[in-house]
Order: structure tokens, then sequence, then C-alpha cells
């Protein structure tokens, strides 16, 4: 039987977790910040202990793994809506299936001595370059996935939909691909609107007059830096008006100077 070191399977999955997090996070589009990646992929690779466990049923096997798989998404991305934790659930469920089919193929046509299989679980003795080049490409797979199957969003027109303190606010909108701004508490897209076409409760709002549910991130503009104050809306859904089609959007609030429209990034309409 092949001797398992702990230190080394528990690196190896914390590795394997990590990228398999970022794969989900670039299929999904949803926005994940590196410590709590690393600190998920630390608690995901707990699990990878069943490997020294008796053989354990089918059934039970795949429900320790989606029960993984669903905490472990939680740990990274939090729950921002039911269909968004779903949707990376899903996505990073299949990542681990697909890698680990691929590690198994190659276990099961070579019998290699330094690949160790159980419970769906492997460990491998050897450099980690093979693996490293089979996460990389993975990840590259993604990446192109996403280039090919992405369509253009910003063709518009646009309107902004936000329910929020028991008011609803439609504001014109536009779709800017130079708008980067993300809260970085809670990793979020910001959506910047400006204060007047709120409501006259927004409109004072700033740095020095700040009230609960707002916080203060930092932004920079050509020639400017500065804080914003941001809020999460109830429910924000951005409306082409050409078309009408409608996408619900997780996302923070910004109120800025651009006033008579709200402005996003396209790529939120690909999430």
């Amino acid at each position: 039987m092949q001797t398992v070191y702990i230190d080394v399977l528990i690196i190896l999955n914390v590795y394997v977790n990590y990228f398999l997090l970022r794969i989900t996070a670039k299929f999904t589009r949803s926005p994940v910040k590196t410590l709590r990646c690393i600190a998920a992929s630390f608690y995901g690779s707990i699990y990878s202990l069943l490997i020294l466990a008796p053989p354990i049923p089918l059934f039970v096997n795949l429900a320790i793994k989606f029960a993984a798989a669903f905490t472990v998404v939680i740990a990274a991305f939090g729950i921002h809506g039911v269909d968004r934790l779903l949707k990376n659930t899903a996505a990073f469920f299949s990542a681990n299936f697909i890698l680990a089919g691929g590690i198994y193929a190659v276990y099961s046509w070579l019998k290699p001595q330094f690949i160790h299989f159980s419970n769906s679980y492997f460990y491998i003795d050897f450099s980690l370059v093979i693996l490293v080049v089979s996460t990389a490409s993975l990840y590259g797979a993604v990446c192109i996935f996403r280039r090919f199957t992405d369509k253009s969003s910003d063709d518009g027109p646009f309107k902004l939909i936000i329910r929020t303190h028991g008011k609803i606010f439609t504001l014109n909108a536009a779709a800017d691909s130079g708008n980067f701004l993300t809260d970085l508490f809670s990793g979020l897209p910001v959506i910047i609107c400006g204060k007047k076409d709120l409501d006259s409760d927004f409109e004072n709002i700033s740095a020095g007059d700040l009230r609960t549910g707002f916080r203060l991130i930092p932004f920079s503009t050509v020639s400017n830096s500065d804080v914003m104050p941001v809020f999460r809306p109830d429910e924000a859904i951005i409306v082409n008006t050409a078309n009408g089609n409608k996408k619900s959007v997780d996302v923070m609030i910004g109120l800025g100077e651009n006033n008579g429209r709200a402005v996003f990034n396209p790529k939120l309409l690909n999430i």
C-alpha cells in the first residue's frame, strides 16, 4: 500500500482547490478575493482526508462531495442570491469532476505508481509539474471558452431599475467597459449613479454624512482620487430598451457626480 503524507495531501488539495475556485470565478464571472479564496481552499482540503477512510458507498460519497462543493463555494464567494449560489456550486462541482475525471483516466490507463485514488480523492507523490500543467490547461480552456462565447452587450440603450428603502428608481444607463470599480468588502461590482438622480435623501450623502447601510470605497479618475458612498440595493435590474431583455444583477450602487445616467460595466450582462 502506498504511503500517504498528510502534509503533501493537504498542500496538494489547497493548490487544486484554489485554481478550481479561480476557474469557477472565471466561468461564472463572480468576483472573489484572493485571501478568501485561499481560506476556502484550506477549508476544502480537509475533505481530502477521506482518502484515508475505508471505501464509502457511491451515493454517500456523492452527497459528501456536493456538501463540500456547496460549503467551499459559500466560503469563497459568499451568498449573493440563490441563483448565483447554485450557479457557482454547479461550476465548481463540474470543474472538480472534469479534473478528477482526467486524472483518473490517466490512472486507469497507465497505472502509475505515483497516483493513489480512493473515495474519488487522489494523492500524487511526484513533482507538481504535471498538476500545474493540468490546472493551467483547464483554466486556459475556460478563458478561451469565455472569450468566444461572451457576446457584446454594450449596444443599448439601457435603463437601470433600482429598488431600495421601499422606493423604486428608474435611471437611464450606459455600459462603460472602463468602469472597474468594485466594493472591496463584498467583492461586488459597483454601478455609479448620480446622487440627484435617485432622491433628495441621497443627494446630501457624503463622506462626512454617512448613514446606516452605506460605506465608503476609494476610487480614482484621470484627474482625481476620492472616496464614494455605496450601498447595496434590494434589487437592481438592467433593461435593454432596444430588445426588452432584462438582467437582474447583484451589485453595489455608488453615488457619484455623473448626473443623468447610471454607468455599469457591460460584463455585468454576462454574469
